[in-house]
C-alpha cells in the first residue's frame, strides 16, 4: 500500500511565544524523514523564524511555506469592546503563495503590534486584512479560531456569514476548511458542521494537525511550556480538560488513520503548498523609501541626494568664512561629485539620506549627537549632510575606506546619541 501524501500546515515552533518547542533545524529532518516534501511555519502572531526556517529548509531539500497564526480582533454579535476599545481575538492561519502575499503578510503582523497600546496582545482585524488580502491562503484554524468559535459560541449561520466576508476578500480558491483532530471534546461536532458549512458554501477542506513538538514523547515538555505562558501549575492544567498529546508532527499515514475517510483533506494540504512555493531574494539590502519634508517618495532620488549635498557643503562653507577659515572650494567640490557619483552608482543615496534625515533632527532636537568616528569620517559627503562633524580634507581621511565600489557592502556609520534622550530619535 503506497505512503498517502501530506503536508504539514500548522506548526508552531520555538520561535512561537512559549507556545511552541519545536527547533526549526530538528523540524526540518523530521519533515524529510517522514517523507513530505514540504511544511509551513505558522508561529503565533509573529514570524521571527521566518528567514531562519526559510533558509534551513531549502538546505534541508524540504520547500518552506512562510505564514502566521494572525489573532484576528473580531466582535460576533453581541460582544462588547474591552476598555481599549478592543474585542476577543481568534486565530487565524494564513500562508504567503507569492512575493505581495509575504509583504501582506509581514504588514498584518507589523499592524497587529502597532495598533494595539502598549501591554496588550497584538491584534488585527477584517478590515485591515482586506486591505492585504492578495497573495495569502487562508485556513480556518484549530478550536480558538475565527470560524469555528463563530460555530461554537454562536450558530451555523455567524460562521457562514464569517466564512463568507472572508471569501469575498481573499483571492479565488484561496480559503480553505480547516479539519483538526487531537481528541478534543469539542472537535468531533465542530468537524461534522464544519464540513456541512464546506459543502454548502463550495469551499475546500484541508486536514491539519496543529503541531506544538515533533513528536508524541514531547508532550510533557511542551504541557510545562504552556504553563508557564498561561501562569498555571501542571494540575490546574490537567484540570482544564484542553491538554492533548496528539500536537505532534504526524506521518502521513498517521493523518490518514484520521481523515481517510473525507474525501481530498489530505491532498489539499499538498495543493495548497503547491500554491506557496514563493521565491525569496535573499542578501540584498532592501532600504525604505526616503520621502521629503512633505512626506512624499522621493522618485529622482539621485538628482535630490545630490542638490542636498552640494547644498550642505555651501553651508559648509558659509561657516568656513564665518571661522576665517580658508580653503580651496574647488578640492573640495571635485571630492564632493567623486562621493556622489560612487554613492550613487552603488545605489545607496537612500542609506545617506535616511541617517543624516534622523541625526539632524537629533541635532535641532536639542539631542547631543557624536561628531563621528569610524571610516565614516572620511566621507566628504558625510559632512556636508552633518551626518559627521568632520572635516575630512585637512587630515587626508580616505573617502575609499568607508565605501568602494571594487568591495560592494553596505555603508555603516557608526553614531553615538546622548544615552538619556536617544529613545526620542528611535521614536
Amino acid at each position: 500500500m503506497s505512503e498517502p501524501e501530506f503536508v504539514h500546515l500548522h506548526v508552531h515552533s520555538q520561535y512561537s511565544m512559549l507556545e511552541g518547542a519545536i527547533r526549526v533545524k530538528e523540524l526540518c529532518s523530521r519533515v524529510k524523514e517522514l517523507g513530505m516534501p514540504a511544511v509551513a511555519l505558522t508561529d503565533h502572531g509573529n514570524m521571527h523564524g521566518a528567514i531562519d526556517f526559510y533558509q534551513k529548509a531549502n538546505a534541508a531539500g524540504i520547500q518552506p511555506i512562510l505564514g502566521c497564526e494572525v489573532a484576528l480582533g473580531h466582535a460576533f454579535p453581541g460582544d462588547r469592546p474591552d476598555k481599549h476599545g478592543l474585542h476577543r481575538s481568534y486565530h487565524l492561519p494564513m500562508l504567503a503563495s507569492s512575493e505581495q502575499g509575504y509583504r501582506n503578510l509581514i504588514a498584518l503582523v507589523s499592524r497587529a503590534w502597532l495598533d494595539v497600546p502598549e501591554g496588550v496582545q497584538a491584534q488585527t482585524d477584517l478590515e485591515v486584512l482586506s486591505r492585504h488580502a492578495r497573495g495569502l491562503v487562508v485556513m480556518t484554524g484549530c478550536l480558538g479560531g475565527l470560524v469555528p468559535q463563530g460555530l461554537l459560541q454562536h450558530s451555523p449561520d455567524v460562521a457562514r456569514a464569517t466564512l463568507g466576508t472572508l471569501k469575498e476578500m481573499l483571492d479565488p480558491g484561496h480559503l480553505f476548511i480547516e479539519l483538526q483532530d487531537h481528541g478534543l471534546l469539542e472537535q468531533s461536532p465542530l468537524n461534522r458542521c464544519l464540513l456541512e458549512l464546506a459543502k454548502e458554501l463550495d469551499l475546500p477542506v484541508v486536514a491539519s494537525n496543529d503541531a506544538h513538538y515533533l513528536k508524541r514523547d514531547d508532550a510533557g515538555a511542551q504541557r510545562a511550556l504552556t504553563c508557564i505562558a498561561a501562569g498555571m501549575s501542571l494540575d490546574e492544567a490537567e484540570q482544564s480538560g484542553m491538554q492533548s498529546e496528539e500536537m505532534f508532527l504526524k506521518s502521513p499515514r498517521e493523518m490518514a488513520e484520521v481523515f481517510g475517510d473525507v474525501p481530498g483533506a489530505l491532498a489539499n494540504s499538498v495543493r495548497i503548498a503547491e500554491m506557496c512555493k514563493l521565491k525569496l531574494e535573499l542578501g540584498k539590502p532592501v532600504l525604505p523609501n526616503f520621502r521629503d519634508v512633505d512626506g512624499k517618495v522621493v522618485e529622482a532620488i539621485d538628482d535630490y541626494f545630490a542638490g542636498l549635498c552640494r547644498g550642505g557643503l555651501e553651508k559648509r562653507f558659509a561657516s568656513f568664512r564665518k571661522q576665517a577659515k580658508r580653503v580651496d572650494p574647488n578640492k573640495y567640490r571635485e571630492r564632493l561629485e567623486v562621493e556622489i557619483k560612487v554613492i550613487c552608482g552603488m545605489k545607496f543615496p537612500g542609506y545617506f539620506l535616511i541617517v543624516q534625515d534622523f541625526i539632524n533632527w537629533g541635532k535641532a532636537n536639542g539631542v547631543p549627537v557624536g561628531p563621528g568616528r569610524g571610516s565614516g569620517a572620511g566621507s566628504l559627503v558625510a559632512y556636508a549632510l552633518g551626518i559627521t562633524d568632520i572635516d575630512p580634507i585637512p587630515y587626508d581621511l580616505l573617502f575609499e575606506r568607508f565605501l568602494n565600489p571594487e568591495r560592494v557592502s553596505m555603508p555603516d556609520f557608526d553614531v553615538d546619541f546622548c544615552m538619556l534622550k536617544r529613545g526620542r530619535v528611535i521614536d
